[in-house]
Protein backbone atom coordinates (compact mmCIF):
# COMPACT_ATOMS: atom_id res chain seq x y z
CA UNK A 1 0.00 0.00 0.00
CA UNK A 2 1.72 3.60 -0.87
CA UNK A 3 1.38 6.16 1.77
CA UNK A 4 2.56 9.70 1.41
CA UNK A 5 6.63 10.55 1.98
CA UNK A 6 6.87 10.94 5.77
CA UNK A 7 8.04 15.07 4.76
CA UNK A 8 4.51 15.55 3.81
CA UNK A 9 3.14 12.81 6.22
CA UNK A 10 4.13 15.13 8.73
CA UNK A 11 3.50 18.71 7.25
CA UNK A 12 -0.15 17.70 6.51
CA UNK A 13 -0.25 16.11 10.54
CA UNK A 14 1.03 19.28 11.39
CA UNK A 15 -2.25 21.44 9.42
CA UNK A 16 -4.65 18.30 11.27
CA UNK A 17 -5.31 16.64 7.85
CA UNK A 18 -4.58 12.78 6.43
CA UNK A 19 -5.08 11.59 3.59
CA UNK A 20 -4.87 8.04 1.95
CA UNK A 21 -5.27 7.08 -1.33
CA UNK A 22 -8.68 4.53 0.16
CA UNK A 23 -9.73 7.69 1.39
CA UNK A 24 -9.87 8.92 -2.25
CA UNK A 25 -10.86 6.42 -3.40
CA UNK A 26 -14.11 5.78 -1.66
CA UNK A 27 -14.90 10.22 -1.62
CA UNK A 28 -14.99 9.96 -5.42
CA UNK A 29 -17.08 6.68 -5.36
CA UNK A 30 -19.33 8.24 -2.92
CA UNK A 31 -19.86 11.54 -5.04
CA UNK A 32 -20.89 9.24 -7.72
CA UNK A 33 -23.14 7.43 -6.62
CA UNK A 34 -24.98 10.84 -5.11
CA UNK A 35 -24.86 12.27 -8.20
CA UNK A 36 -26.85 9.04 -9.64
CA UNK A 37 -29.26 9.60 -7.29
CA UNK A 38 -30.02 13.25 -7.72
CA UNK A 39 -29.89 12.21 -11.75
CA UNK A 40 -32.06 9.80 -12.09
CA UNK A 41 -34.94 11.68 -9.55
CA UNK A 42 -35.01 14.52 -11.32
CA UNK A 43 -35.26 12.57 -14.69
CA UNK A 44 -38.81 12.05 -16.31
CA UNK A 45 -40.04 8.53 -15.85
CA UNK A 46 -42.07 6.61 -17.84
CA UNK A 47 -42.83 3.63 -15.91
CA UNK A 48 -46.60 3.05 -15.22
CA UNK A 49 -48.12 4.77 -12.08
CA UNK A 50 -48.59 2.52 -8.89
CA UNK A 51 -52.25 1.32 -8.15
CA UNK A 52 -52.84 3.69 -5.75
CA UNK A 53 -52.47 6.91 -8.34
CA UNK A 54 -55.19 5.74 -11.19
CA UNK A 55 -58.05 7.20 -11.29
CA UNK A 56 -60.45 5.22 -8.83
CA UNK A 57 -61.32 6.20 -5.73
CA UNK A 58 -62.00 3.59 -2.87
CA UNK A 59 -65.01 4.56 -1.32
CA UNK A 60 -66.54 1.86 1.66
CA UNK A 61 -65.53 -1.45 0.65
CA UNK A 62 -66.09 -1.37 -2.99
CA UNK A 63 -64.33 0.84 -5.98
CA UNK A 64 -66.68 2.88 -6.97
CA UNK A 65 -66.01 2.13 -11.15
CA UNK A 66 -66.40 -1.84 -10.31
CA UNK A 67 -69.36 -3.63 -11.77
CA UNK A 68 -71.75 -4.83 -9.08
CA UNK A 69 -73.38 -7.91 -10.67
CA UNK A 70 -72.04 -10.73 -12.78
CA UNK A 71 -70.99 -10.19 -16.46
CA UNK A 72 -71.44 -12.70 -19.33
CA UNK A 73 -67.82 -13.23 -19.78
CA UNK A 74 -67.88 -14.09 -15.88
CA UNK A 75 -70.94 -16.27 -16.34
CA UNK A 76 -69.37 -18.33 -19.85
CA UNK A 77 -65.83 -18.67 -17.82
CA UNK A 78 -67.52 -20.30 -14.69
CA UNK A 79 -69.31 -22.69 -17.32
CA UNK A 80 -66.49 -23.27 -19.26
CA UNK A 81 -64.40 -24.66 -16.06
CA UNK A 82 -67.47 -26.53 -14.84
CA UNK A 83 -67.25 -28.52 -18.19
CA UNK A 84 -63.53 -29.01 -18.03
CA UNK A 85 -63.61 -30.49 -15.12
CA UNK A 86 -66.09 -32.69 -15.53
CA UNK A 87 -68.07 -31.71 -12.69
CA UNK A 88 -71.80 -32.52 -12.95
CA UNK A 89 -75.17 -32.66 -10.48
CA UNK A 90 -75.63 -34.92 -7.87
CA UNK A 91 -78.47 -35.86 -5.48
CA UNK A 92 -78.76 -33.98 -2.37
CA UNK A 93 -77.45 -36.26 0.30
CA UNK A 94 -75.94 -35.33 4.24
CA UNK A 95 -72.57 -35.35 3.56
CA UNK A 96 -70.63 -36.69 6.39
CA UNK A 97 -68.07 -34.51 8.38
CA UNK A 98 -67.70 -33.07 11.75
CA UNK A 99 -71.07 -32.30 12.04
CA UNK A 100 -73.34 -34.53 9.83
CA UNK A 101 -76.80 -33.45 11.63
CA UNK A 102 -79.43 -32.08 9.60
CA UNK A 103 -81.09 -28.65 10.87
CA UNK A 104 -83.74 -29.98 12.60
CA UNK A 105 -81.36 -32.52 14.38
CA UNK A 106 -78.96 -29.74 15.24
CA UNK A 107 -81.99 -27.94 16.87
CA UNK A 108 -83.35 -30.53 18.93
CA UNK A 109 -79.84 -30.78 20.37
CA UNK A 110 -79.39 -26.93 21.60
CA UNK A 111 -82.91 -27.39 22.59
CA UNK A 112 -81.76 -30.61 24.74
CA UNK A 113 -78.05 -29.17 25.86
CA UNK A 114 -79.10 -25.62 26.30
CA UNK A 115 -77.46 -24.07 23.83
CA UNK A 116 -73.82 -23.93 22.56
CA UNK A 117 -71.39 -23.26 25.69
CA UNK A 118 -68.10 -24.53 26.86
CA UNK A 119 -68.43 -22.51 29.82
CA UNK A 120 -69.00 -23.78 32.98
CA UNK A 121 -69.36 -22.87 36.78
CA UNK A 122 -68.35 -18.93 37.04
CA UNK A 123 -67.41 -18.72 33.91
CA UNK A 124 -71.08 -19.71 32.87
CA UNK A 125 -71.69 -15.84 32.46
CA UNK A 126 -68.05 -14.83 31.17
CA UNK A 127 -68.99 -14.78 27.33
CA UNK A 128 -69.52 -12.03 24.60
CA UNK A 129 -72.07 -13.87 22.29
CA UNK A 130 -75.48 -12.11 21.68
CA UNK A 131 -77.87 -13.85 22.84
CA UNK A 132 -79.33 -15.72 20.00
CA UNK A 133 -82.18 -18.35 19.73
CA UNK A 134 -81.02 -21.98 17.97
CA UNK A 135 -83.11 -21.50 15.64
CA UNK A 136 -80.87 -18.70 14.63
CA UNK A 137 -77.92 -21.11 15.31
CA UNK A 138 -78.78 -23.24 13.10
CA UNK A 139 -80.01 -20.48 10.15
CA UNK A 140 -83.57 -21.59 9.89
CA UNK A 141 -84.31 -18.21 8.51
CA UNK A 142 -82.58 -18.92 5.31
CA UNK A 143 -85.32 -21.03 4.62
CA UNK A 144 -87.86 -19.01 5.17
CA UNK A 145 -88.24 -17.48 1.41
CA UNK A 146 -90.08 -19.99 -0.54
CA UNK A 147 -86.32 -19.49 -2.70
CA UNK A 148 -82.73 -19.91 -1.57
CA UNK A 149 -80.87 -17.21 0.18
CA UNK A 150 -78.70 -16.61 -2.41
CA UNK A 151 -81.75 -14.81 -4.06
CA UNK A 152 -81.00 -12.08 -2.20
CA UNK A 153 -77.51 -11.38 -4.32
CA UNK A 154 -80.09 -11.65 -7.43
CA UNK A 155 -82.05 -8.89 -5.71
CA UNK A 156 -79.30 -6.43 -4.95
CA UNK A 157 -77.85 -6.74 -8.16
CA UNK A 158 -80.81 -5.44 -10.30
CA UNK A 159 -81.81 -2.54 -8.06
CA UNK A 160 -78.60 -1.50 -7.15
CA UNK A 161 -77.90 -0.92 -10.97
CA UNK A 162 -81.34 -0.11 -11.89
CA UNK A 163 -81.04 3.36 -9.85
CA UNK A 164 -77.04 3.54 -10.55
CA UNK A 165 -76.23 3.35 -7.13
CA UNK A 166 -73.53 5.18 -5.30
CA UNK A 167 -71.34 4.03 -2.29
CA UNK A 168 -72.47 7.09 -0.73
CA UNK A 169 -76.12 6.90 -1.68
CA UNK A 170 -79.25 6.19 0.80
CA UNK A 171 -81.23 3.47 0.41
CA UNK A 172 -84.48 2.49 2.07
CA UNK A 173 -85.83 -1.26 2.35
CA UNK A 174 -89.82 -1.76 3.45
CA UNK A 175 -89.65 -5.18 5.44
CA UNK A 176 -85.97 -6.14 5.21
CA UNK A 177 -86.68 -9.41 6.80
CA UNK A 178 -83.24 -11.09 8.32
CA UNK A 179 -81.30 -8.92 6.00
CA UNK A 180 -81.44 -11.64 2.84
CA UNK A 181 -81.30 -8.31 0.16
CA UNK A 182 -79.90 -5.72 2.93
CA UNK A 183 -76.64 -7.68 3.93
CA UNK A 184 -75.36 -6.56 0.12
CA UNK A 185 -76.33 -3.14 0.67
CA UNK A 186 -75.15 -2.78 3.72
CA UNK A 187 -71.81 -4.02 2.58
CA UNK A 188 -71.38 -2.01 -0.81
CA UNK A 189 -72.91 1.45 0.78
CA UNK A 190 -71.27 3.91 3.14
CA UNK A 191 -71.57 3.32 7.02
CA UNK A 192 -74.95 4.52 8.14
CA UNK A 193 -77.07 4.43 4.56
CA UNK A 194 -78.88 1.62 4.42
CA UNK A 195 -82.67 1.95 6.83
CA UNK A 196 -85.15 -0.61 7.04
CA UNK A 197 -88.87 -1.00 8.57
CA UNK A 198 -89.42 -4.29 9.60
CA UNK A 199 -92.10 -5.45 11.98
CA UNK A 200 -91.00 -9.08 12.54
CA UNK A 201 -89.31 -10.06 16.23
CA UNK A 202 -87.57 -12.98 15.27
CA UNK A 203 -86.38 -11.80 11.75
CA UNK A 204 -85.00 -8.80 13.34
CA UNK A 205 -83.41 -10.66 15.63
CA UNK A 206 -81.91 -12.78 12.98
CA UNK A 207 -80.60 -9.58 11.53
CA UNK A 208 -79.27 -7.99 14.23
CA UNK A 209 -77.84 -10.50 16.85
CA UNK A 210 -76.61 -13.43 13.85
CA UNK A 211 -76.59 -11.92 10.02
CA UNK A 212 -74.55 -9.00 11.17
CA UNK A 213 -71.84 -10.22 13.46
CA UNK A 214 -71.36 -13.18 11.06
CA UNK A 215 -70.97 -10.94 7.70
CA UNK A 216 -68.57 -8.32 9.96
CA UNK A 217 -70.88 -5.93 8.88
CA UNK A 218 -71.85 -3.93 12.71
CA UNK A 219 -69.35 -1.37 11.92
CA UNK A 220 -72.12 -0.13 8.35
CA UNK A 221 -74.53 0.77 11.28
CA UNK A 222 -77.77 0.53 9.68
CA UNK A 223 -80.66 2.08 11.11
CA UNK A 224 -83.08 -1.09 11.61
CA UNK A 225 -86.45 0.30 13.30
CA UNK A 226 -89.35 -2.34 13.87
CA UNK A 227 -92.92 -0.88 12.99
CA UNK A 228 -95.86 -2.46 11.16
CA UNK A 229 -97.94 1.28 10.45
CA UNK A 230 -95.64 2.59 7.48
CA UNK A 231 -94.42 5.20 10.21
CA UNK A 232 -90.84 6.64 8.90
CA UNK A 233 -90.62 9.46 11.37
CA UNK A 234 -87.55 7.39 13.17
CA UNK A 235 -85.88 8.00 10.22
CA UNK A 236 -85.20 11.35 10.56
CA UNK A 237 -87.11 14.45 8.98
CA UNK A 238 -84.48 15.43 6.52
CA UNK A 239 -83.11 12.47 5.00
CA UNK A 240 -83.46 12.29 1.64
CA UNK A 241 -83.43 8.27 -0.26
CA UNK A 242 -82.12 7.44 -3.69
CA UNK A 243 -83.90 4.04 -3.62
CA UNK A 244 -86.48 2.90 -1.85
CA UNK A 245 -87.34 -0.69 -2.36
CA UNK A 246 -90.11 -3.40 -1.10
CA UNK A 247 -89.37 -7.08 -1.75
CA UNK A 248 -92.81 -9.10 -2.18
CA UNK A 249 -94.10 -7.05 1.03
CA UNK A 250 -96.94 -4.83 -0.48
CA UNK A 251 -99.02 -7.67 -1.40
CA UNK A 252 -99.38 -8.64 2.38
CA UNK A 253 -100.77 -5.41 3.25
CA UNK A 254 -103.79 -3.90 3.09
CA UNK A 255 -104.17 -1.25 0.15
CA UNK A 256 -105.13 1.94 1.90
CA UNK A 257 -102.21 0.91 4.26
CA UNK A 258 -99.38 0.38 1.06
CA UNK A 259 -101.05 3.86 -0.48
CA UNK A 260 -100.75 5.93 3.20
CA UNK A 261 -96.65 4.09 3.58
CA UNK A 262 -96.32 5.54 -0.19
CA UNK A 263 -97.70 8.65 -0.01
CA UNK A 264 -95.67 8.85 3.48
CA UNK A 265 -92.21 7.93 1.19
CA UNK A 266 -92.71 10.25 -2.00
CA UNK A 267 -91.50 13.16 0.17
CA UNK A 268 -88.12 10.86 0.88
CA UNK A 269 -87.42 10.10 -2.47
CA UNK A 270 -84.87 11.95 -4.20
CA UNK A 271 -86.56 13.85 -7.14
CA UNK A 272 -86.11 12.67 -10.50
CA UNK A 273 -83.20 10.73 -9.84
CA UNK A 274 -84.58 8.65 -6.75
CA UNK A 275 -86.06 4.97 -7.47
CA UNK A 276 -88.46 3.18 -6.19
CA UNK A 277 -89.11 -0.50 -7.04
CA UNK A 278 -91.99 -2.73 -5.51
CA UNK A 279 -91.41 -6.55 -6.29
CA UNK A 280 -94.03 -9.01 -7.57
CA UNK A 281 -97.48 -7.11 -8.07
CA UNK A 282 -98.69 -3.55 -7.52
CA UNK A 283 -102.14 -4.32 -7.05
CA UNK A 284 -102.85 -1.84 -4.23
CA UNK A 285 -102.59 0.18 -7.41
CA UNK A 286 -104.03 -1.93 -10.14
CA UNK A 287 -107.43 -3.04 -8.36
CA UNK A 288 -108.05 1.29 -8.94
CA UNK A 289 -108.41 0.66 -12.52
CA UNK A 290 -105.14 1.79 -15.09
CA UNK A 291 -106.36 5.50 -15.21
CA UNK A 292 -107.30 6.00 -11.85
CA UNK A 293 -103.97 4.25 -10.33
CA UNK A 294 -102.27 6.98 -13.06
CA UNK A 295 -104.24 9.96 -11.53
CA UNK A 296 -103.44 8.95 -7.96
CA UNK A 297 -99.99 8.49 -8.57
CA UNK A 298 -99.64 12.10 -10.48
CA UNK A 299 -101.39 13.47 -7.41
CA UNK A 300 -98.60 12.25 -4.93
CA UNK A 301 -95.90 13.30 -7.38
CA UNK A 302 -95.10 10.03 -8.48
CA UNK A 303 -94.60 8.82 -12.16
CA UNK A 304 -94.66 4.93 -13.10
CA UNK A 305 -91.32 3.80 -14.92
CA UNK A 306 -93.11 0.38 -15.71
CA UNK A 307 -92.62 -3.00 -15.58
CA UNK A 308 -88.97 -5.08 -15.84
CA UNK A 309 -88.04 -8.33 -15.05
CA UNK A 310 -84.82 -9.48 -13.32
CA UNK A 311 -83.24 -13.17 -14.11
CA UNK A 312 -81.29 -14.99 -11.20
CA UNK A 313 -78.03 -15.94 -12.25
CA UNK A 314 -77.84 -18.97 -9.39
CA UNK A 315 -81.86 -20.61 -10.09
CA UNK A 316 -84.42 -21.07 -12.94
CA UNK A 317 -86.43 -17.72 -11.34
CA UNK A 318 -87.10 -14.32 -12.03
CA UNK A 319 -88.99 -11.68 -10.31
CA UNK A 320 -91.10 -8.84 -11.61
CA UNK A 321 -90.33 -5.13 -10.75
CA UNK A 322 -92.34 -2.30 -10.70
CA UNK A 323 -91.13 1.15 -10.89
CA UNK A 324 -91.40 4.74 -9.54
CA UNK A 325 -89.81 8.56 -10.13
CA UNK A 326 -90.92 11.61 -8.26
CA UNK A 327 -91.19 14.04 -10.94
CA UNK A 328 -92.16 17.19 -8.24
CA UNK A 329 -89.39 18.70 -6.35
Amino acid sequence: MAVLSSSSSSSAMQKGIVVTIPVLFLSASLSALIFFILSSSLSPCSCPSSPSSQNYAIVGDVRSEERISTSREDIDWVKDLIRSNGLHMHENVLRKGINPRTREQQLQDLIQYKGISHYEGDEASNHTALPCPGELLVEEHHSNYGEPWAGGRDVFEFLAEASRLKPNARVLEIGCGTLRVGLHFIRYLNPGNFHCLEKDELSLMAALRYELPSQGLLHKRPLIVRGDDMEFSKFGSGVAYDLIYASAVFLHMPDELVWTGVERLVDKLKPHEGRMFVSHNIKFCTRLGGEKCTERLASLGLESLGKQTHDSLLFNHYEIWFGFRRIKG
